[in-house]
């Protein structure tokens, strides 16, 4: 059989409901973390844009517009050795198409968000996904059209032979690099939301019998065309024998991942020593070379993304406006003089000896100056890193934090799901958590998006 025959029979035929039950609660909280990002993208700026974007177009378009409106508010989930975000891909695909079709059957909409989420992962492995980031090429981009892809044609019950040419197609879909994209609202958006309208249109297209090329992998195709390598043994090594979930992390808050261990090693130094931050002379803060010039990057006024990745921006808000690392607006990123002159106190430090950390884990040693004394903390696997998961009770108070600014009164019904229908198993013959977040995330696109 070839690698996407295998690929294609473990999506057609993967039951989330035959998981440990431990990975089917993983599923459950990535679901609901997905949820606070796809309903808090839509309401600020740059999802309002995307949303609005060419009007209502096909189904397919519409759904990735959702998918990269909640990737964009970079609270949603990561996996680190794969350097994936694969969830924000998966689940509105899988809950808007089944809210579409007004099916709901747990299991398969479960099914779905796990092949598609296993796909996401095993491709950024496959393609060293930590290392070719910073030759350019976006991890997540590139295996957007076959995680949708797959997610769609379990929905859709397209059977093993034609979800092969479902991912054949997908493959073909992949684009490499992204360029140096600037300014708000970011075309980055732009190309992820089309690469998940992609892959849900190859699905579309191979249920009426378009075909692609299954032995695709069979040959050193991606480097031929693209230059990236692909080991097709990451793809199918221990393929279905359980989930990439354990692996999963989540964020505590709104960030680029790679600044977010220097935020807690600077909030818990200044949490111990009650150090006050009008003494705080310098911070400093090491990390492995691969990202310390992405996180020394300073937040830029009308640059959005800036602010989510500059640390000193982070670590500046961490001191003075806590609450704001829950933000994911940032309209007015440079807007406060007073974090401007704490960020301009942080220097970044490309650290060798942390790279022996990465990238299994993104670490951070942050070091504090004041008059005559420095206090050092080092973080190696962060809050929300699969050592130090979150638990449902810290999701939703992430939740909480980031929606009610947002949304108001508007988000008591997800609140009232997650109250009342979250503790369904996504795995049981009832619609329970499934149904209703499939019909909350619809009916808070038409909400917030004014589509309805």
């Amino acid at each position: 059989m070839s690698v996407i025959g295998e690929l294609a029979s473990f999506v057609a035929g993967a039951k989330a409901s035959a998981l440990p039950e431990v990975e089917q609660e993983r599923l459950r909280l990535h679901l609901t973390d997905t949820m606070i990002a796809a309903l808090a993208g839509p309401r600020i700026a740059e999802g309002k844009a995307l949303e609005a974007l060419a009007g209502a177009g096909t189904l397919a378009a519409r759904t990735g517009r959702r998918a990269a409106a909640a990737r964009l508010t970079e609270i949603d989930d990561i996996d680190l050795p794969s350097c994936v975000t694969p969830s924000a891909g998966v689940v509105p695909v899988a809950l808007a198409l089944a809210a579409e079709a007004r099916t709901f059957d747990p299991d398969a909409i479960a099914s779905a968000i796990w092949v598609g989420t296993e796909l996401a992962v095993r491709i950024g492995l496959a393609v060293s996904g930590p290392q070719i980031l910073y030759r350019g090429i976006w991890p997540s981009y590139l295996a957007a059209p076959v995680a949708a892809a797959a997610t769609a044609a379990r929905l859709f019950a397209l059977g093993e032979a034609c979800t092969v040419h479902a991912l054949s197609l997908a493959f073909m879909l992949m684009a490499g690099g992204v360029g140096r994209i600037h300014g708000a609202p970011s075309g980055r958006w732009f190309v992820y939301a089309n690469a998940v309208a992609g892959g849900i249109a190859a699905a579309e297209a191979a249920r009426v019998d378009y075909r692609g090329d299954p032995d695709l992998l069979q040959k050193p195709w991606l480097a031929d065309t693209h230059g990236i390598v692909l080991d097709p043994h990451c793809l199918l090594k221990r393929l279905g024998s359980g989930s990439v979930y354990p692996s999963l992390s989540l964020k505590p808050f709104c960030s680029a991942k790679q600044a977010i261990a220097a935020v807690e090693a600077f909030a818990t130094i200044v949490a111990d020593t009650n150090l006050g931050r009008e003494s705080i002379r310098k911070t400093r803060v090491r990390v492995p070379p691969a990202y310390s010039a992405m996180i020394a990057t300073p937040a830029v006024a009308g640059a959005r993304q800036s602010s989510l990745v500059s640390v000193a921006h982070q670590l500046a808000l961490a001191a003075l406006k806590p609450l704001r690392l829950y933000d994911v607006d940032r309209s007015d990123n440079a807007a406060d003089e007073a974090v401007a002159r704490f960020a301009g106190k942080v220097e970044v430090v490309a650290d060798p000896a942390l790279a022996t950390f990465y990238p299994q884990h993104w670490p951070a040693e942050v070091e504090i100056e004041t008059d005559g004394k420095v206090y050092r903390r080092r973080v190696v696997a962060a809050a929300g890193d699969p050592e130090r998961p979150l638990r449902r009770a810290d999701v939703e108070e992430k939740g909480h934090r980031v929606l009610d600014p947002l949304l108001g009164a508007e988000a008591e019904p997800f609140y009232q799901w997650l109250r009342c229908g979250h503790d369904v198993d996504l795995g049981s013959c009832s619609h329970g958590a499934v149904t209703a977040a499939a019909r909350w995330l619809e009916e808070a696109a038409r909400l917030l998006c004014g589509t309805g």
